[in-house]
């Protein structure tokens, strides 16, 4: 296999070198068809924004499951509708009362970013009144795999998430920690069970003791995040159905830059679908992803030759088809509306961050900054391009059906990444 790639790529570049673009585009036409590529769905499309010409396209105005490339798509709605710093909730006071209700915001105590700037504000109040916001969606996204319920990459969406919405059982010397304690009695070993949690309860499974961090998704719902708020508030609170009162205040938390960031570096699921939801109450009084998804492909993204099928924000659902067609057009408006020094902060550099660390390194700095997606049978990436010429391209490319590793599809991405960035 390898011996083929080197071929193939010394093949591309003497080709490129005669007759450029014309070259490459027989050339991958001819190894989808008969080589690397068969017996698999491919589409690529290469684009030149500062020309503004099509340098490559292959299968592009086809329909594939984009998997995490999805995540694209909920940045460009998230720095569409919601400010430079998250709202982390909305409130009044009245009298002695403080009302307040949530936003989606997800760093609310969340492993990672440990962000407490609510609760510090609801600890200076005697009296805490919540209303939960109104949620019209599943915890778990249509398309999702229902197996998945306790993996770590798929916590539950919410209203208002607290610790990621994850138990976290942390290794220690001749113990192990659970945050959040609330779920310290819920904890069971079982070795014929398979799964870490029950499907349906908060009780967890530990067939053996783990040897290091692991996260397992816990069962949301509004007395679960009462009890919760009450453990780490050490005080009650009360939950009001609605309210006469306008909630016109609103209390920020984070940049918003530190989200997304950790969103497409660690293709984190949950971030993604809680961004969507954010930015649905921008919109509307309901957190509804649907909303936001819907007002973005009526509006800044109306002008899509070929409208996706966009179901959730992190990419879980098989329902989710795009084309690479649709994915440039997005990658191309945040090349013209961001400075390539910011834009590149979103996206894992080849070879140094994030989920590329280990990937399209280049000889001495990153070439490649953008998005993977995987799913079982499935891999894409798309982003941007550094040529050796000095510059800057736009590309996708997806890769459905295939029964080999994903490893080895990676391998023969990253040989037509590099011949595109010698040859171009």
């Amino acid at each position: 296999m390898k011996r083929a790639v080197l071929y193939f790529a010394l093949l591309f570049l003497t080709g490129c070198a005669v007759s450029g673009k014309k070259a490459f585009q027989k050339s991958f036409e001819r190894e989808v068809q008969n080589g690397l590529f068969r017996n698999q769905f491919t589409g690529l499309m290469v684009y030149d924004p500062q020309s503004g010409d099509t340098l490559f396209t292959y299968n592009s105005h086809k329909y594939f499951i984009p998997a995490s490339n999805t995540k694209i798509f909920t940045l460009y709605t998230a720095l569409t509708l919601l400010p430079e710093q998250i709202p982390t909730l909305r409130y009044t006071l009245q009298n002695d009362s403080l009302f307040f209700e949530s936003t989606g915001d997800p760093v609310w105590l969340h492993p990672y970013f440990k962000d407490s700037t609510a609760i510090r504000f609801l600890e200076n109040h005697q009296n805490v009144v919540w209303v939960p916001r109104p949620f019209a969606n599943t915890p778990l996204g249509f398309g999702w795999a229902w197996e998945d319920y306790d993996s770590y990459y798929a916590p539950e969406r919410s209203a208002l998430p607290l610790y990621g919405n994850v138990v976290q059982v942390i290794p220690k010397a001749d113990s192990l920690q659970i945050v959040p304690e609330y779920f310290s009695s819920s904890i069971v070993q079982n070795k014929a069970f398979p799964y870490r949690r029950l499907q349906n309860s908060n009780l967890f499974n530990l067939p053996e003791a783990p040897k290091d961090t692991i996260e397992i998704p816990f069962v949301t719902g509004n007395s679960l995040t009462k009890k919760l708020l009450n453990a780490v508030l050490s005080k009650e609170i009360s939950v009001a159905r609605k309210t006469n009162h306008k909630l016109d205040n609103v209390l920020y938390s984070i940049p918003a830059d530190s989200l997304y960031k950790r969103m497409m570096h660690m293709s984190d699921n949950f971030l993604a679908e809680q961004v969507l939801l954010m930015a649905s109450g921008m919109l509307s009084d309901t957190l509804n992803g649907e909303v936001a998804r819907v007002y973005m492909l009526e509006n800044a993204l109306a002008n899509l030759s070929q409208k996706p099928r966009w179901v959730d924000g992190s990419g879980l659902s098989r329902y989710n088809l795009f084309t690479p067609e649709s994915v440039v057009s997005v990658l191309n408006e945040l090349y013209k509306k961001y400075p390539q020094e910011k834009r590149f902060t979103w996206f894992p550099a080849g070879g140094v961050s994030g989920t590329l660390e280990n990937l399209y390194s280049g000889d001495h700095q990153p070439f490649v900054y953008a998005k993977s997606g995987t799913l079982s049978n499935n891999y894409c990436l798309s982003g941007y391009l550094l040529t050796d010429s000095g510059k800057t391209l736009i590309f996708s490319f997806m890769n459905n059906h295939f029964q080999e590793s994903t490893g080895e599809v990676r391998r023969k991405i990253e040989t037509f990444l590099e011949v595109i960035k010698k040859g171009f």
